[in-house]
């Protein structure tokens, strides 16, 4: 199965949003099939087949998720990211800033989902292939 090193490998390829699509890629292809990355502190669960689980380390500081989300402005942040106008930690700043807890990704369905902090759906969008 994968380990945390062959993900974050992967991960410090990506310089912004854009970068994204490849990054799914590369772990889907090291057996991948879903991660649930935590807002607060980027801690990630990653998923595989058969149960596989493994869960990185945070990868900085516990920040505070706003009580409330704002979906506008939230998708006005993420528009900008998948342009590659901000990097990964400035988006993890933008989504406490607009109440999200936290974002599933499901590589066999390729959808990306965020939610707050009462776990309701705040969007989804489908992951692009390339």
């Amino acid at each position: 199965m994968f380990t945390i090193e062959a993900i974050e490998l992967a991960h410090g390829k990506i310089k912004s949003g854009a970068d994204f699509p490849n990054y799914i890629k590369e772990i889907k292809g090291i057996g991948v099939t879903a991660f649930e990355t935590w807002v607060a502190d980027s801690h990630t669960n990653y998923y595989g087949k058969n149960g596989f689980h493994t869960t990185s380390k945070p990868q900085y500081d516990a920040m505070t998720i706003a009580n409330k989300s704002n979906k506008e402005k939230f998708s006005h942040y993420l528009k900008i990211h998948q342009q590659g106008e901000t990097d990964y930690f400035t988006f993890c700043n933008h989504c406490a800033e607009t109440g999200i807890e936290k974002w599933v990704v499901n590589l066999d369905k390729m959808t990306c989902t965020y939610y707050d902090k009462a776990e309701n759906e705040i969007l989804i969008e489908n992951v692009p292939k390339v």
